[in-house]
């Protein structure tokens, strides 16, 4: 009879440790976004993802379960969104526009603080296999975050990059496109399974990465002089 212990002997570790390498990222990554995104509306005027239990840092308020298996197989995917109700902005679409741009710009500065943190860390990680788990967690997580930033800022809605450039359409034209957003992810989600989308953003997620990285390390090297 097999024991539990030999179960335990028998699985995967790797495997495992590279799906959590993976999963940890991704998570982190939709839960800073979304998080943004409220925090950015509340600060313009309107409290409706506070008043729905939003502004959290628990990933189950976030996580969109298809969003984050794109994510992980594809490197680019998305959240449950946060609800936001422009009619309480002072101007409904620059309001929205600027609640759009606090998703991918909170990615932005994520990838940027994993990798300098990286640099801060792998003088002292270097050399075992913990501390190279670590670093592989840091560059995942900034890689995940550059490649949901940059795929967010798509202007196809319900893309924020649609928020932000429809902000400069007519009310009339803006609030119809508007209506017809949630057509969209099916729209995304076929450019990104026919690899027309996934394939250009993993180039531009991986090209990002470089220039974070050397970035990060210019600024890890001026603040140790």
């Amino acid at each position: 009879m097999t024991s539990f212990a030999d179960v335990i002997r028998g699985l995967n570790w790797s495997w495992l440790l590279n799906t959590l390498l993976s999963v940890i990222p991704a998570v982190i990554c939709i839960t800073i976004h979304e998080l943004c995104h409220g925090l950015a509306a509340l600060a313009l005027g309107d409290r409706t993802a506070e008043t729905q239990r939003r502004l959290s840092l628990n990933p189950l308020r976030h996580i969109e379960p298809i969003g984050l298996v794109m994510l992980l197989v594809f490197r680019i995917g998305w959240a449950k969104p946060v609800p936001v109700n422009m009619m309480n902005f002072r101007h409904p679409k620059r309001g929205m526009a600027l609640t759009a741009l606090a998703g991918p710009a909170s990615n932005f500065v994520l990838a940027a603080l994993a990798l300098f943190i990286r640099g801060l860390l792998t003088s002292w990680l270097y050399g075992s296999s913990f501390g190279q788990t670590v670093i592989d967690l840091m560059d995942t997580t900034a890689y995940l975050s550059l490649s949901l930033g940059v795929f967010n800022l798509i202007p196809i809605p319900p893309m924020d990059g649609s928020k932000v450039l429809f902000s400069l359409l007519p009310d009339r034209a803006y609030l119809t496109l508007m209506r017809y957003e949630r057509y969209g992810m099916l729209l995304i989600v076929a450019l990104m399974l026919s690899g027309v989308v996934s394939g250009p953003l993993r180039t531009v997620g991986g090209f990002l990465f470089e220039q974070f990285f050397n970035a990060a390390r210019w600024g890890f090297a001026l603040v140790n002089g």
